[in-house]
């Protein structure tokens, strides 16, 4: 049965994996220090990044994007970040830069609209959100999807746990939120971790930038071969007014009598 090192043996602190955790650490302290300077400064730019809903639906479109970079409180912050540096250089290192940012950026879209969504319909429209626990549960939801059966050490206890069952214990604890003052953002991480799975589900394997780059040049090829095939048509016309006779296959080039159709040799 596979095995990971354990669940405090973080993956290498590189790519992409690296750029979210010190994005998330650089404007943690940023506000902090910002909360210490000027508190109403402090507040004008929290407002600013924060995604409230009744801003958001009235033009400051652009919170769907910093909220998950507004943080409040060590401990949390410290737990999230930890849990987005092992979630994220693991499925980085087995899935790559271009996946990870998809599924994050997937899950964060889906936490913020799902919280919208439902503030907007209990008239809690001046409830701020803020961090990236949706992406986290999106991430982890992939995580326990693709290696439900790998087995981490459950720090500090000496036991294993197999993947799957650490994802349990995270959904457990966002559950729970759901009967404490704390519904509507644990409700908006649920909507993350949903955005997650559907992504995983339906996203082609590659990610949606790889197929959508494959798309492109399929379309591409399928342009430069109409162009061929209309100019071989335009020219077999030109010929035949010239009294002459030419030949294109069913790909737009041309058709040498001379040569034999069978002779397959690079060298002509």
């Amino acid at each position: 049965m596979p095995r990971y090192g354990g669940i405090l043996n973080f993956g290498d602190f590189r790519g992409f994996t690296r750029d979210l955790v010190l994005w998330n650490l650089g404007a943690y302290f940023l506000l902090a220090l910002l909360h210490v300077a000027s508190a109403s400064g402090y507040f004008t730019v929290f407002g600013f990044l924060a995604l409230t809903p009744y801003a958001f639906v009235h033009g400051d479109i652009w919170q769907i994007a910093t909220y998950p970079f507004v943080h409040q409180g060590v401990l949390n912050t410290a737990f999230e970040l930890l849990s987005l540096w092992f979630l994220g250089s693991f499925l980085e290192a087995n899935h790559g830069s271009r996946w990870l940012k998809e599924i994050f950026a997937f899950s964060v879209l889906g936490t913020g609209l799902v919280g919208v969504s439902l503030a907007l319909a209990t008239s809690n429209t001046a409830v701020p959100f803020i961090g990236c626990w949706g992406a986290v549960l999106g991430m982890l939801i992939a995580f326990g999807v693709l290696y439900a059966e790998m087995e981490f050490m459950m720090f500090p206890l000496p036991m294993m746990i197999k993947a799957k069952y650490l994802v349990a214990v995270y959904l457990l604890i966002t559950f729970a939120m759901l009967f404490s003052t704390g519904w509507l953002f644990a409700v908006s991480q649920l909507g993350g971790a949903l955005f997650g799975y559907l992504y995983i589900k339906f996203a082609p394997r590659r990610g949606l930038a790889g197929a959508g780059r494959a798309q492109y040049f399929d379309w591409r090829n399928q342009y430069y071969r109409w162009k061929r095939k209309r100019a071989a048509r335009k020219f077999k016309v030109y010929m035949k007014k010239q009294n002459r006779d030419v030949q294109f296959d069913d790909e737009g080039k041309y058709v040498d009598p001379d040569k034999d159709p069978n002779d397959r040799s690079k060298w002509n």
